[in-house]
Formats: C-alpha cells, sequence, structure tokens
C-alpha cells in the first residue's frame, strides 16, 4: 500500500481496549509508545490484537504543545 503521509511509525500493539463506540490502541514504537483512538467497528474489521505488527500513520493539520 502507498500513501501521501510522511510520519509512518511501524511497531507492536501492547494494548486494545474496546469500547461501545471507540477503542484505544496502545502501539509500541521506537523511541516510545502512542495511543490511537479509532473506531471499535475500524478495530474489529482490522482484526486488532495484542502482539500485531502495525503500522502508524500521524496525517495531522496541527499539533499543540503547552507547557505548565
Amino acid at each position: 500500500m502507498q500513501i501521501s503521509a510522511r510520519n509512518q511509525l511501524t511497531g507492536t500493539i501492547r494494548k486494545v481496549k474496546s469500547g461501545a463506540v471507540m477503542a484505544e490502541v496502545e502501539v509500541s514504537v521506537d523511541p516510545g509508545m502512542i495511543t490511537a483512538a479509532i473506531t471499535d467497528s475500524s478495530r474489529e474489521r482490522l482484526g486488532l490484537k495484542d502482539g500485531d505488527q502495525v503500522s502508524v500513520i500521524i496525517k495531522a493539520t496541527e499539533v499543540m504543545i503547552a507547557t505548565p
């Protein structure tokens, strides 16, 4: 699959938390962890489970950083 997004990280799913509508998918990437919120129907369609190798693709128009 080819995609235009340049921010692509490969990693391993560490935890999947399924909800009524949304799911949280924790992916271990080098050098840390990314948590993605996706629809639970997408989680089911992709068959995501702990230990799966996946690509995390980040496509955003803005990123915010705050200080205390």
